[in-house]
């Protein structure tokens, strides 16, 4: 679908979506509107975002994958605004015909592209260049004791992580929390 500011693309893992904002440039730079209400409502993925959150990676770093379980699910609309990330979600709703499966995007402030994850899908990224900022408006808000996560490295998954787009480096970076997520058959998790 499409409209006069933004260009979508349907992924097979229904509710994730690609959206290209129409941008506007000329010799000063460029504009866009990464978000408007009234378009989004008029492309079917209008949400009410309560909580905007902003991350800075640096190549290399793998953050996820990342989700919450009811009763405090949260949405994601992700947006990089320098650097790039391989930006991924995996589908963790156990009645969805897509259930474990993945797909993958590269975002970056050049493309202006963003993905929106809808609650039920587990989201992470790889970071492939150094000063890399995400931000991501969230349907909902941090709740510490329905956080929840997978290993981005689940073999059942099997997720394609673009490593050699981090040449020079001998493995990834996670945080000591992310290292130690369980497999997907293994997790908490209460999407259905």
């Amino acid at each position: 679908m499409s409209n006069d500011k933004f260009n979508t693309k349907e992924t097979k893992i229904k509710g994730v979506v690609v959206i290209e904002p129409l941008v506007r440039q000329d010799n000063r730079g460029f504009f866009m509107e990464s978000y408007n209400f009234n378009d989004f409502l008029k492309l079917q993925l209008a949400r009410l975002f309560v909580q905007d959150n902003h991350s800075l990676s640096h190549k290399g770093i793998l953050r996820g994958m990342h989700y919450q379980n009811n009763p405090s699910p949260m949405g994601k609309l992700v947006k990089v605004i320098t650097g790039e990330i391989f930006d991924v979600g995996v589908d963790i709703r156990k009645n969805s015909p897509t259930y474990g499966q993945w797909v993958g995007e590269y975002l970056s402030g050049r493309n202006n592209k963003m993905m929106y994850f809808p609650p039920g899908i587990a989201h992470g990224f790889l970071s492939v260049e150094n000063k890399t900022n995400v931000i991501y408006k969230c349907t909902g808000t941090y709740s510490e004791k329905d956080e929840a996560a997978i290993s981005p490295f689940d073999p059942e998954i099997g997720i394609d992580w673009p490593l050699d787009r981090i040449r020079g480096m001998r493995f990834c970076v996670q945080s000591e929390r992310d290292k130690n997520h369980p497999k997907l058959s293994e997790a908490i998790n209460n999407h259905v």
